[in-house]
Parts: structure tokens; C-alpha cells; sequence
């Protein structure tokens, strides 16, 4: 595989993967991540590399040292190989990402998964509904929208876009004045995110309170200035569980 010049989109995401693999702070759980964001099994993995199914669990455990260059640019070559081999789903779907991005102002995935709760306290945010519901949810990513253009540039199939890798994220709507909207397109979606978050809205409509409740999807407000809320999403980037000793 190509990882120069060439700018396909396979190779694209080829260092996309090997960005967030190297750069990661646990790097066993972003190769989990990616694995099995491709729907592939730590026995089929194993069996493309010609190496024992322990070694992939050992290197997404952590009990192995983390893998040189050379070991990522294997893995990652077997993934494309074999997504290829099932139709080319994944590569597929990224090309699709990079062509949507009306009203889409950022969109990223995390290398390892975050507890919900911890995500809501970076963002200074205030839990409106479902605050029981973060303790069972993790974000794994997130995307932010401008309310406005999304509404009237996103059409049904360009929403799934929003959902990046993994419905398992946040969804942080700018622009927002009363979220009814939002939350009407979540309502309707059979893709639900983990969290919504409304940016500074005008108020929040109790329309929208009633949505998020019935769908049992915490509804979160946050007044940090758009730059700091943006900066401190991809802060986000370098968290890392503290490990019980």
C-alpha cells in the first residue's frame, strides 16, 4: 500500500487509521476501535497476517508493546484487504463522508471511547435530560453542525453522514435558537447519537425537551464561546482512563 503520494481515498484513510493509531494514547484500543469498525474478527485478522489471534488480542490489550510503524502499516493493510474482500463497505463509506460536508463543521472519531459523563464535564455542559443515561454511555466521536445549513442542505441520505463511524457520538448543533429542529431529525432518524448537545441556543423549547425524553437521549446545553467548545472537543483527542492501581 501507498502511503506517499498517492491521495485515493483508500490511502486516505489508510493514514487516517495509521494518524490515530500512532498519535493515540492507548493504541491497543484504537486498533480494537478501527477492527471493529471494519467488522472484522480478531480470528479473521489474525488468519490475513498469518500470525496467532493472541498476538492481535495482545497488541489491543496492551500486553504486547505497541506496534512499530512497519506492524501498522501490516494491520492496516490487512484491514483494507479484506474490506475489499467484503465489498469494499468501509472504503465505501468514507469516500461518501468526504463528499457531505453541508453543514458539517467538523466531524472526527476518537481514539479510544469516553464515558459520557466525563465528555459533558469538559464541555462545561448542563444535563436538561436523561442525566441517568450518561453513566451507560461512551462517545466515541463527534460531529459538529451549523443547525442552519444543515437544515437546508442536508437531505435524508447526506444525514447518515453526520454519524461519522459510530453512532456512539455527540452531535453539537450551533446556531440553535429554540432545537426544535434537532430533535425532530433525531426523533425521525432510526440512527440515534449517544448525546445531543444544543450551543448556546436562544432557549430551549419544550418541544425538544419532550423529544430527547421520549427517545431517553441526554439533551445537553453548553455557553462556552464556539472556538473554546470546538478547541476543547479535539482536546478530547488526549484523554486517557486513569488505571486503578
Amino acid at each position: 500500500m501507498n502511503f506517499g503520494d498517492n491521495r485515493d481515498m483508500k490511502d486516505m484513510l489508510a493514514e487516517k487509521i495509521a494518524g490515530e493509531i500512532t498519535l493515540s494514547p492507548q493504541p491497543g484500543a484504537t486498533i480494537k476501535k478501527w477492527r471493529e469498525s471494519f467488522s472484522i474478527s480478531q480470528t479473521e485478522l489474525a488468519r490475513h497476517l498469518a500470525v496467532s489471534p493472541s498476538v492481535i488480542s495482545d497488541y489491543e490489550s496492551e500486553r504486547r508493546r505497541s506496534p512499530g510503524v512497519a506492524t501498522i502499516r501490516k494491520l492496516i493493510t490487512a484491514l483494507m484487504e479484506l474490506d475489499e474482500a467484503h465489498g469494499a463497505r468501509v472504503i465505501h463509506k468514507y469516500t461518501s463522508m468526504m463528499k457531505t460536508n453541508r453543514g458539517i463543521m467538523d466531524i472526527r472519531e476518537y481514539p479510544v471511547s469516553i464515558p459520557a459523563r466525563e465528555f459533558v464535564k469538559a464541555i462545561d455542559g448542563q444535563v436538561l435530560v436523561a442525566e441517568d443515561e450518561l453513566d451507560k454511555r461512551h462517545i466515541h466521536g463527534f460531529t459538529l453542525i451549523d443547525s442552519i445549513k444543515a437544515i437546508a442542505g442536508l437531505n435524508s441520505t447526506d444525514y447518515i453522514q453526520i454519524y461519522g463511524w459510530s453512532t456512539e457520538r455527540a452531535l453539537v448543533f450551533t446556531g440553535i435558537r429554540y432545537g426544535r429542529s434537532p430533535m425532530i431529525a433525531v426523533r425521525v432518524h432510526p440512527m440515534k447519537p449517544s448525546i445531543v448537545v444544543y450551543h448556546k441556543p436562544e432557549s430551549v423549547d419544550i418541544l425538544a425537551h419532550k423529544l430527547a425524553e421520549y427517545e431517553n437521549i441526554p439533551l445537553i446545553v453548553t455557553e462556552l464561546p464556539l472556538d473554546e467548545l470546538h478547541a476543547r472537543l479535539r482536546e478530547l483527542f488526549n484523554w486517557k482512563e486513569e488505571k486503578q492501581k
